[in-house]
């Protein structure tokens, strides 16, 4: 077989946005449901206003979560996030240097619960995440798919 000069392609990696009202224990509620259909949240970090929150997760079942969120009429917003492995603070600096090299606005970012691979993973929303994956693959960033953190 030979060799291309093709960079690996990964399935993007799903980011589901969902809106809740900002109450107690919604969180928690949700986290609930999830767990009841064995879905495994990740990656999650949440924004709060005095009405709403908006809980961003990255999962290792996106079609499941999709259905469950369907299903439940739940508000939200699903969009494709890349997921770059860091092994610590010193590589996450390195991350951050390369995006900001290539000129791409980082809208935000959060780490993952779980260690895919035993190493630390950051999920990005950025202005442009092809042109941002070309750049880490260039300077050897490990950049994950939806296939290598589902189970």
């Amino acid at each position: 077989m030979v060799e291309t000069a093709r960079e690996r392609r990964h399935d993007p990696v799903a980011q589901f946005s969902i809106f809740v009202e900002n109450k107690v224990g919604r969180l928690l509620e949700l986290l609930n449901l999830f767990s009841e259909r064995n879905i495994h949240v990740l990656g999650l970090t949440t924004v709060d206003t005095s009405d709403s929150s908006v809980m961003r997760m990255v999962v290792d079942d996106p079609d499941a979560a999709r259905h469950l969120i369907h299903e439940h009429a739940i508000a939200h917003t699903e969009t494709e996030v890349l997921v770059v492995e860091v092994d610590g603070p010193l590589n996450v600096k390195k991350v951050l240097s390369v995006i900001l090299q290539a000129e791409i606005n980082i809208h935000y970012t959060y780490s993952f619960i779980t260690r895919p691979h035993g190493k630390g993973a950051m999920a990005f929303h950025l202005e442009d995440i092809e042109l941002a994956t070309q750049a880490l693959q260039r300077n050897q960033f490990c950049i994950l798919g939806q296939e290598d953190i589902s189970r």
